[in-house]
């Protein structure tokens, strides 16, 4: 059976999420002009406003020992790799490749460094004039001073600049530091085409140094933002639904947030079209043997969802995940193991067919799950079949679906249409 995430996957699953380019950049038209910043104003730039992290970036993963290292090369004169910046509008620039060393000096001069329970809130604690909200910034419960951490077991000679921080530093070494520069490549479009926006994700896929493209997830975060997705990230807090996944913190790279992404999408649109009618244009979603391509529709999709439709969506996975609070990742999945992992395609499942009815009636007191019900899921060998074989099958898809929803409502009828 194969990983649904490969490495540290979250849940188990035989589906492979197709590995092809989004977005073909044939067409994209592009200029690329050097700036030297120096880095007074790279931090003047992110107080203000101007240089963003876009919410498709992944989390700050840096530990304190890698950001000492890129302060100290700074202050000793070598040289640092360039930083490559997306010129979205006038005086707004996204960082597309470099946010690791841009975060880790702006920690530095702010005297602060984030723990572990911090990095997944960064994005959302943007001030209105600041990078990072003061407050947050200043609060132990997420920060610790940040003070350089250079020496090495290895290495018994001490080095001089180990624990100073920007205040400590000596006065020539703050203005060395003050005045270092940085080679910023700044990507703008030559023309005004909302193509463009899309050319910013696959180019950092491209450029991206770091050794770890994004995933498909980080992309949707930014290029389908919309409340919708936003909130998925508080529904991925709930606290029964970390526990099933076995884990306490919510994933830096949001593989916890695209399985309930994928949940809501087969709720919706997996056994029958999603079609929104909006300014006189259809827009239709359905699943058409690619997860990929089926996600990524549905997140384009749920912009013009409306604040009544997502408040109904979030209140459905509330009252879902109380009724698995009796429940363990064991209990949604094949195995005869007392200790494994959830099963998505057994999962997602349970889901269509215990929220179903409650989304189309808007009554969310018809979601219960009943031991029996997964027993008989479990034991039920075509359901089974279309779950651990060619999952990612249209026809396979919409079988499952429509034998859970049965089971569920003790209903034999072919009541959906394939």
């Amino acid at each position: 059976m194969k990983n649904f995430f490969n490495n540290d996957c979250l849940v188990e699953n035989d589906v492979e999420l197709e590995d092809e380019d989004l977005f073909p950049t044939e067409n994209f038209k592009l200029t690329t002009t050097p700036n030297d910043f120096n880095i007074s104003t790279i931090i003047s730039f992110l107080d203000a406003g101007i240089f963003k992290i876009p919410n498709f970036q992944r989390n700050y993963v840096w530990d304190i020992t890698k950001a000492s290292r890129i302060i100290e090369s700074l202050l000793i004169g070598l040289p640092i790799p360039q930083m490559f910046l997306y010129e979205k509008s006038r005086n707004e620039f996204y960082v597309i490749d470099g946010q690791q060393r841009m975060m880790s000096i702006y920690f530095f001069i702010k005297g602060r460094f984030p723990k572990d329970n911090a990095r997944v809130l960064l994005k959302q604690k943007a001030g209105d004039k600041s990078f990072i909200d003061p407050t947050f910034l200043a609060d132990d419960t997420y920060f610790s001073n940040f003070s350089l951490k250079l020496d090495s077991k290895s290495n018994p000679q001490k080095n001089k600049l180990h624990g100073l921080n920007y205040q400590t530093l000596d006065s020539s070494d703050k203005i060395t530091l003050d005045l270092s520069t940085i080679r910023n490549m700044i990507i703008k479009p030559t023309t005004e085409d909302d193509t463009n926006s899309q050319a910013m994700f696959e180019i950092f896929n491209r450029l991206n140094s770091g050794g770890m493209n994004l995933n498909h997830q980080e992309i949707r975060m930014s290029l389908y933002n919309c409340e919708f997705i936003r909130n998925l990230q508080s529904l991925n807090l709930n606290e029964n639904w970390r526990r099933l996944l076995g884990k306490d913190t919510p994933d830096l790279r949001l593989k916890d947030v695209e399985i309930i992404l994928r949940l809501y999408a087969m709720l919706i649109a997996g056994n029958e079209p999603l079609v929104i009618n909006r300014s006189g244009t259809e827009i239709k979603v359905e699943y058409s043997n690619s997860i990929l391509g089926f996600l990524n529709n549905f997140a384009s999709a749920s912009k013009y969802f409306t604040d009544e439709n997502i408040k109904l969506l979030s209140d459905i996975w509330k009252k879902f995940m109380e009724e698995c609070s009796a429940y363990s990742s064991s209990d949604f999945n094949f195995s005869s193991e007392l200790v494994s992992k959830i099963s998505i395609t057994f999962f997602e499942s349970v889901f269509y067919a215990v929220c179903k009815d409650a989304y189309l009636t808007r009554d969310i007191d018809k979601i219960k799950i009943e031991n029996e019900f997964l027993l008989n899921l479990r034991n039920d060998a075509t359901f089974k079949a279309t779950s651990t074989g060619k999952t990612s099958a249209k026809i396979n898809i919409i079988q499952r679906l429509k034998l859970a929803y049965n089971l569920y409502t003790n209903n034999t009828v072919d009541v959906f249409k394939v």
